[in-house]
């Protein structure tokens, strides 16, 4: 969650993030690789957050949640500044590929001031689904994915590292929950190894979501650095981290099942492949590519295929590969400036979701995050007033890291002994 509160001495905004505390807490190295420094930064509870945007003044909160952390945040938000003349701007969205839970996320997402829709593709359907329910839709904005630049592609550097020239690099960008089984996981890996020892002169890196013990959106149960530790990969092959525009920069060939790596490679006009190996499934989300001219197999790259993206295509999933992207945000940043010179301030928020049209659905989301059906705090919900003690960051820190233990390691275990 990230604010930006009211103008002061200041030149030019300030920006106060706030970490929701939960299993997907960034590490310092995540927040790291985001590339936008926070003038301030802290690790709360949702009450904690609730009761800070009741004393604080900002101009926009943009919530950066997964769908039911941003239904709670609302209905919480509502329900602190029931009796304020004046509140900021909130604005929510998705980030990356929307290929699943569409109608479930939206509506979760329903409240806010502005929807970002990712895309005119992504923005006709967002208003579908509103619509289609009845609820207001004036809040779908669109704009462009949040995280695309970089230098356009400009060919391959070279087939050896001889000549003063880099190898040329081919990238598999993994995801942490597609494929979810250790065949197909395996399947992948295996096959990212032996183009490996196919093309020696190749560079050939395994991009990693996140490190070991670290978490992101989705639970990842089998991470790819503990499958690779059973093969005997060649010397050009090598896992990476980091920002992926980094990796791109270095990039001749992106490979992916489904990962929002391959809209950034697009972006950039890097040769990209959404895999087909594993079928052309909801499940794995490379349906959403279909149309887009990139999907292959494993053999069909071995044997040499480039893949040739359909402009139309590419042009309606928010890449903006046309030079465009500088002014793709203008319908956004206008909305918001509206939205702040409003005579009489903004009008309180409106989730789809109350008690009366999801009585079944909607406490059990608040519950999650300590709030009762009205948006009030529950009895007994955690809301610390300090900043906790060593002690206290050291027991968090490991209680963290044994749930991701037991996610990633015991689960898994269970499940198989299940199976029997």
């Amino acid at each position: 969650m990230e604010t930006a509160p009211r103008e002061g001495a200041q030149v030019g905004p300030l920006l106060d993030g706030f970490l929701l505390r939960g299993r997907a807490t960034p590490t310092p190295r995540q927040l790291a690789e985001v590339g936008v420094r926070a003038d301030s930064l802290r690790e709360v509870t949702a009450v904690e957050f609730l009761r800070a945007m009741a004393e604080e003044s900002y101009d926009v909160l943009v919530l950066s949640l997964v769908g039911g952390g941003v239904q709670a945040m609302l209905h919480g938000l509502g329900r602190v500044w029931q009796d304020r003349t004046e509140r900021p701007v909130v604005v929510t969205g998705y980030v990356g590929v929307v290929y699943e839970k569409l109608a479930d996320g939206l509506l979760l997402r329903h409240g806010a001031d502005l929807v970002l829709a990712n895309s005119r593709q992504d923005a006709d359907r967002f208003r579908a689904v509103y619509e289609g329910v009845g609820a207001d839709a004036s809040a779908v904005t669109e704009v462009a994915l949040p995280f695309l630049g970089g230098a356009p592609y400009e060919g391959e550097h070279g087939p050896s590292a001889e000549q003063g020239r880099r190898p040329s690099t081919v990238v598999f960008a993994a995801q942490p929950s597609v494929p979810e089984s250790r065949k197909d996981r395996t399947y992948l890996l295996n096959r990212l190894v032996q183009h490996a020892r196919r093309h020696p002169e190749r560079e050939v890196l395994l991009k990693l979501r996140s490190k070991p013990g670290e978490h992101t959106t989705h639970i990842e149960e089998l991470p790819y650095q503990k499958l690779v530790q059973r093969l005997d990969p060649p010397d050009n092959f090598r896992l990476v981290y980091g920002n992926m525009g980094e990796v791109l920069d270095r990039t001749d060939l992106l490979v992916t099942v489904s990962s929002t790596a391959a809209l950034e490679s697009l972006h950039r006009r890097v040769p990209t492949v959404v895999l087909t190996d594993l079928g052309i499934r909801e499940s794995l989300g490379n349906h959403h590519f279909v149309g887009s001219g990139c999907l292959a197999s494993w053999d069909q790259l071995d044997a040499g295929h480039r893949p040739e993206p359909d402009e139309e295509w590419v042009s309606r999933q928010g890449v903006a590969a046309d030079g465009s992207y500088d002014s793709a945000f203008d319908a956004a940043r206008t909305r918001i400036a509206e939205l702040l010179d409003r005579p009489g301030g903004l009008p309180p928020l409106t989730p789809y979701y109350t008690p009366v049209t999801a009585p079944g659905y909607l406490p059990g989301i608040l519950a999650r995050h300590h709030l009762g059906p009205d948006g009030t705090p529950l009895p007994g919900a955690p809301a610390a007033d300090t900043e906790p003690g060593p002690v206290r960051q050291i027991v968090r820190r490991a209680a963290r890291g044994a749930y991701r233990h037991g996610v990633q390691r015991v689960a898994p275990v269970i499940r198989r002994m299940g199976e029997l």
